[in-house]
């Protein structure tokens, strides 16, 4: 029976490949003092797969094609974050802080696998694994060819998932830190305007409006209707205000009147209110001010949720396909709006497969074109850099005439998890003989190696950024996640430092230490020999 299903899976790749993924999100899911895997269960059933069916390797495209999806969705997720955050000192400072720990991390591995007698192969795949870098394994295969990345990877990576963990969880039982209530981003109001105010139109009250402040509705003689710009107030108007901070409506109300509820909100014979989804290529992708709106009747948008978050709509949005829209009409034309936007859950997961073809083609080409590196040769991005720069591009435009770039965050998630776990399961699968012939021999000592590694790198981070660069530490916790890169490691700060800072400050530097790592590995094995794993 053993023989049997030894052959069935060593002669069938699809098989043991779909086998790995399965099972892996299985052990995946097993928690641990809170810790688990997640995706990376899938490759270490894949090299129990592997060890048990020798015959078992999954060669032509799939790894990379996997490998490819997964980075494409990662840049166009994070395009915009990583361009904005670049742009300014913040951003810039945590990058460095970064980049320094991961080339510190890296010669700590070259030199320990120096004095240890190690194959490049394998020390480059201890790097990458202490990372979870699957393009810098990718990077380290594309140049070194054979499996000895992939078993120093598979060594290394359990470590690298639990030990930036644990030196989170040791440091804030240090520091105690504290951390302010997550915001709301989204507070609405209903004012009425006293005799301060009266005589002024909106235009004028608009200039002295903190940014993030709206007038969505205005009521007069006990009718609702939307404002214009050139409308002139009155003392006992009431005004429908939107706010992205609850001091900024507090301070809109003392300025122009009182804080009333109940007038507005409740009559909605002139003006009603439904939420809509986006649904409509047409109207994604395009500044709010430029937003073509159904014409007739007046048509407002009051308020937008994306996914778990509560946006006040600005002139410079752009709606995705998924939002949830408020929008403000007559009561008859319901139906028409909901035409306009689309309004249908399945929009949650659509996307152009054109621009993400063109997008994944043009990555491919940008992956081989060589970079010229004076004393050293040429590296090139490969498929670990190129698409995830162009993603990230495309990302940061989110629409350029017809095409459309973004998709949805469900339908990212999928195709970033399933791209993650195809690969995955092939490197698992192909490394799995040598990986346990491996580990029998030098396991400990790669386990150590890989170990070292890890922790130079998370310290560096940890211990300078806090206290020699006093970044604040709901920062640092995504400066350090985004510096090894599992999303395992974001998940546990996310619940450390309950804010968003985590999350914006991981999206701003997890490309380019992507990138980074994947030059790096390839100018380390120019450098020591390509060819000697």
């Amino acid at each position: 029976m053993v023989e049997f299903a030894r052959d069935i899976i060593g002669t069938q790749p699809i098989l043991a490949a779909f086998l790995a993924i399965a099972l892996g999100y299985l052990v995946g899911q097993v928690q641990i003092a809170g810790f688990s895997l997640g995706v990376g269960g899938v490759l270490f059933v894949g090299l129990a797969v592997g060890a048990f069916a020798p015959k078992a390797q999954i060669t032509g495209p799939l790894a990379l094609t996997g490998l490819v999806m997964f980075l494409y969705a990662i840049g166009i997720l994070y395009g915009r974050q990583f361009f904005d955050g670049i742009a300014g000192a913040a951003g810039r400072k945590y990058n460095l802080l970064a980049l320094v720990a991961v080339l510190v991390g890296l010669a700590m591995a070259l030199a320990l696998g120096r004095a240890f007698g190690l194959t490049i192969g394998h020390t480059l795949g201890l790097f990458a694994g202490s990372m979870t870098s699957t393009p810098s394994l990718q990077a380290a295969l594309d140049v070194l060819g054979g499996d000895d990345p992939a078993i120093g990877y598979s060594v290394a990576y359990p470590f690298g998932v639990i030990g930036p963990i644990l030196c989170i969880y040791f440091l804030t039982r240090r520091v105690r830190p504290t951390f302010p209530p997550k915001a709301q981003n989204f507070h609405m109001g209903e004012v009425t305007v006293g005799p301060a105010a009266a005589g002024r139109t909106l235009d004028d009250l608009l200039a002295e409006m903190p940014d993030g402040a709206r007038v969505t509705m205005v009521r007069r003689d006990r009718e609702n209707f939307l404002p214009s710009g050139s409308f002139v107030l009155a003392a006992g108007d009431g005004l429908l205000i939107v706010a992205d901070r609850a001091d900024s409506l507090s301070g809109v109300a003392a300025r122009l009147g009182r804080l009333e509820p109940g007038r507005i909100v409740k009559d909605r014979a002139a003006l009603d209110f439904i939420r809509v989804f986006v649904g409509k290529a047409a109207v994604v992708g395009i500044p709010l001010a430029q937003l073509p709106l159904p014409t007739g009747f007046p048509v407002h948008l009051l308020h937008i949720r994306r996914y778990d978050m509560d946006i006040v709509p600005t002139p410079e949005l752009t709606l995705e396909f998924g939002d949830r829209v408020g929008v403000l009409m007559p009561p008859d034309r319901k139906e028409e709006v909901r035409r306009h936007f689309g309004d249908t859950v399945k929009a949650t997961a659509e996307f152009s497969y054109v621009s993400l073809g063109i997008g994944m083609v043009l990555g491919i080409l940008l992956g081989l074109v060589p970079i010229p590196i004076p004393g050293i040769g040429s590296v090139a991005l490969g498929i670990g850099g190129g698409p995830l720069i162009v993603a990230l591009i495309a990302g940061r435009l989110r629409r350029t005439g017809p095409l459309l770039w973004v998709m949805p965050l469900p339908a990212n998630i999928v195709l970033r998890n399933f791209g993650l776990a195809i690969f995955l399961a092939a490197v698992g699968i192909n490394a799995g003989q040598p990986f346990l012939r491996t580990v029998l021999e030098s396991g400990p000592m790669l386990l150590m190696i890989g170990a070292v590694v890890l922790l130079t790198t998370v310290l560096i981070v940890l211990l300078v950024g806090h206290y020699l660069l006093k970044v604040p530490y709901d920062d640092l916790l995504g400066v350090v996640s985004a510096a090894i890169g599992n999303p395992a490691i974001l998940m546990y700060a996310g619940r450390t430092a309950p804010t968003d800072r985590p999350d914006i400050a991981y999206a701003m530097i997890f490309p380019s230490m992507t990138i980074a790592k994947v030059v790096a590995v390839q100018v380390a094995a120019q450098l020591l020999g390509a060819g000697a794993g």
